[in-house]
């Protein structure tokens, strides 16, 4: 590894380091370019949350500044998976995508494959792609994404396979490009990290601990936003909840929403993930009071069993997340909440997987993510007694997934015949002259329309519901 600070000409602070290097890289994408007669492509595939799916914005911002063109699939010129490890599966996607790709680039050699995100986090995987997929170019972790440039020049000038993956940072470096997914709606990192060590859970081990934002930074990127004609943002972190405590001049999560609330022409503001252990009734209050807050919260459960969530080391019981729904419930009666279930738990008894059936009842969620347990190596889970046989949590699983729908299907239908405002997010993909949005309770609506109410907020008449989303009616 060259020592970059070296490299003639490149500055040393950060953002102006990041600037330099997408020059340089640019320079180097237009000579290949100019020799192939065409524009070099670039292709993101993002594996994973919301907080990856940002990050691949990031990336796909700084590849366009750095003269790439976005490409369409993997016959990229620059192919770069953005990789996810909170289940096994997740994993093994990515590695069979590896060998396919390996048979793309004999065709073209000229081609870079670049692996970064959560999985590059474990050395055990570093260790694996070295040796068995040579034929990627470069890999990072989740702490230096903003090097994206950096590293592709250093890949561009040694002609080798590059790997720069960090073990922590507490750098966050603002002012890079993003390039957007939808024009009108955007993700917006507040905090990275994770303090909370769910004994289940890898995400501490490849995020690392909890950095919150600059209340003024975040501010300034959400005006920037709205400036740019988005109406809604989604504020991002893996527990929002603990958002600022580890700041300089420490302020609430629920304090930077009032500020956030300010902006003028910012409709709608959503967040995600809330642990219900640190959701606070200064939080409950401010959400009740809002008139941007969208109502719907997502909060994740896990389990409904006391003794399995102490030792997933939830740090709360089934007592206190029914109570604290019940304060959610009493502040914004209409309010959509959403959750997180694991089955198969190590330990994980019948009479602990009905005390969960008993909360999905109580509760009745809009919707749920249900996950089969996925032993992930290096968390306190994989090393616990009593692993749940595979057909026991299979029957549990395909029971709480029948349960969760039945009662979303009913749920849902607590709006129909009503007028509602509705966010205009796309073209219907099934259903031709018809356009698809989202309530403020995150529901999708498909009604008659066409691309010119893309990113605008109308009232559509919600006719018919029909399991998870309606059908519905332009009010004009």
């Amino acid at each position: 590894m060259t020592d970059k600070n070296i490299i003639a000409g490149a500055p040393t602070e950060e953002p102006a380091r990041q600037q330099y290097f997408m020059e340089q890289v640019k320079k180097l994408v237009e000579a290949e370019s100019a020799k192939k007669g065409r524009p070099l492509t670039c292709f993101i595939n993002t594996f994973g949350c919301q907080m990856n799916a940002r990050d691949s914005e990031k990336l796909l911002g700084i590849l366009k500044e750095a003269g790439y063109e976005e490409g369409t699939d993997e016959n990229s010129d620059f192919v770069l998976y953005n990789t996810c490890t909170v289940r096994e599966n997740a994993n093994l996607k990515v590695y069979g995508r590896l060998g396919y790709l390996s048979g793309v680039k004999r065709k073209n050699p000229d081609m870079m494959i670049a692996l970064c995100g959560c999985m590059m986090q474990e050395p055990e995987v570093v260790a694996k792609i070295k040796k068995s997929y040579r034929h990627v170019d470069l890999i990072f972790g989740t702490h230096n994404i903003f090097k994206l440039a950096e590293l592709l020049y250093e890949r561009f000038m040694e002609k080798k396979m590059v790997v720069d993956v960090w073990e922590g940072t507490n750098e966050i470096v603002e002012e890079l490009p993003i390039e957007r997914k939808y024009p009108f709606k955007s993700g917006v990192n507040i905090m990275f990290g994770c303090n909370n060590f769910c004994s289940y859970c890898i995400v501490p081990y490849v995020r690392g601990r909890e950095r919150s934002r600059e209340p003024e930074d975040i501010i300034k990127e959400i005006e920037g936003l709205v400036a740019d004609g988005v109406v809604e943002v989604m504020l991002l972190g893996q527990n929002v909840n603990s958002y600022g405590k580890n700041l300089e001049q420490p302020i609430t999560f629920a304090e930077l929403l009032r500020r956030v609330e300010k902006i003028e022409g910012l409709e709608r503001i959503r967040f995600m993930t809330s642990h219900p252990k640190d959701l606070s009734d200064e939080l409950i209050e401010t959400m009740k009071n809002s008139k941007k807050i969208c109502s719907h919260l997502h909060l994740p459960l896990q389990s409904g069993s006391s003794e399995i969530l102490k030792r997933m080391n939830r740090k709360y019981s089934k007592e206190q997340y029914l109570a604290l729904v019940e304060k959610l419930r009493a502040a914004m009666p209409d309010i959509s909440l959403t959750t997180d279930i694991i089955v198969g738990f190590p330990g994980e008894t019948e009479e602990d997987f009905e005390e969960t059936m008993d909360v999905v009842r109580k509760v009745r969620y809009d919707s749920a993510f249900t996950f089969i347990y996925s032993k992930r190596t290096g968390t306190p889970a994989a090393a616990m007694p009593n692993q749940v046989p595979e057909d026991v949590v299979k029957n549990r699983f395909d029971r709480l997934l029948r349960e969760v729908q039945d009662i979303a299907a009913e749920v849902v239908k607590r709006h129909e015949g009503t007028v509602q405002k509705v966010l205009v997010e796309e073209i219907d993909t099934h259903e031709a002259g018809f356009v698809t949005g989202r309530l403020s309770n995150n529901t999708v609506v498909h009604f008659a329309g066409d691309a010119s109410l893309i990113g605008k907020i109308v009232d559509v008449s919600l006719d018919e519901a029909k399991g998870f989303y309606y059908m519905g009616s332009l009010v004009k």
